[in-house]
């Protein structure tokens, strides 16, 4: 099936121009990631290994593939040379790599496990970003500890729709330097606070700072985190806890001075953001010893005049 118009392969192909390129050794590594996950097919029949037609369908979508036949076309046009580094066995004397079919790429893209394959994508990722990172680190000492910050947030895809007209939800796990670290997809009989947990629980997450939404603000996610995980929190509250959301609104913000400001332009709007602190002993929230106040500005300019919309966000 094509991808829709607000397909967003060109933008990844956008943010791929700024990256590091990768190094020979990382394909390897990659394909023993994707060598792990189980083959959603029958025994009978099997000519190619899962992780061999992953990687082609991830280079042929690089390449700017935008569909399935897309896919299986780029993979024929391909030359011995990369068919031979992902991973393809010498079958054919006569052309010593074969690509797969269309048919054989459609299979295993549509039965492959998405919660696996965003494991092991997610893993390999997290380990380049964190050997690059300690490379820094050796050649320019931080000051200080820094800690990880882990952003959770659920989205619905673009350009991924099945065929009973739903989109596909999911929700993931994103560091602070940008690397997916996992995502689940939420199934439409449930939603993103039962996703949570299962999202977590295989990462290590001591010593993070770990934020998310409104939605995701539940007493039994503040527990798992501090007590199971060893982690931190930066909970957004809002209505949904209005006994909480009243007592964190009515404290005394005006006393409490100015801790960060900032000013940035996204999106066809100008954002100014300030940020307050304060300790707030005995919240009735689990292991919540703060309270901050973000107070977002969108001024919006006519000819002749000026006004501001204001918004308040007082995470626990």
């Amino acid at each position: 099936m094509p991808a829709a118009s607000s397909s967003p392969i060109p933008t990844g192909l956008g943010q791929l121009a700024g990256s590091d390129p990768a190094r020979p050794d990382e394909l390897p590594g990659l394909l023993d990631r994707l060598s792990r996950l189980p083959d959603p097919r029958r025994l009978r029949g099997r000519r190619h290994r899962p992780s061999y037609v992953l990687a082609l369908a991830a280079c042929a979508v690089l390449a700017g593939a935008k569909s399935l036949t897309a896919i299986a076309e780029w993979a024929a046009d391909a030359p011995d040379r990369l068919l031979l580094h992902c991973g393809a066995t010498l079958r054919d004397p006569d052309r010593p790599y074969r690509a797969p079919s269309e048919a054989t790429v459609r299979r295993i893209l549509q039965r492959i496990d998405g919660d696996a394959l965003a494991t092991a994508i997610g893993g390999r990722l997290t380990a380049r970003a964190d050997a690059s990172r300690a490379a820094d680190q050796d050649r320019y000492p931080p000051s200080r500890p820094v800690r990880a910050a882990i952003a959770v947030d659920g989205k619905s895809l673009r350009g991924a729709i099945r065929a009973d007209g739903r989109r596909v939800h999911l929700l993931s796990a994103l560091r602070g330097d940008g690397i997916v670290l996992t995502q689940r997809e939420v199934d439409a009989k449930s939603n993103e606070i039962t996703a949570f947990r299962p999202l977590l629980d295989p990462l290590d997450l001591t010593g993070a700072v770990v934020t998310f939404d409104a939605l995701l603000t539940q007493t039994d996610h503040a527990k798992f985190l501090v007590e199971e995980k060893g982690a931190h929190y930066i909970a957004v509250l809002k209505g949904n806890h209005p006994t909480l959301h009243t007592l964190v609104k009515d404290l005394p913000w005006k006393e409490v001075p100015l801790m960060d400001r900032t000013r940035t332009a996204a999106h066809g709007r100008d954002e100014i953001r300030s940020l307050k602190a304060v300790t707030v002993p005995g919240l009735p929230f689990p292991h919540a010893g703060q309270a901050l106040q973000i107070v977002r500005r969108r001024p919006r300019c006519a000819p002749g005049r000026c006004r501001s919309n204001a918004s308040t966000q007082s995470p626990a």
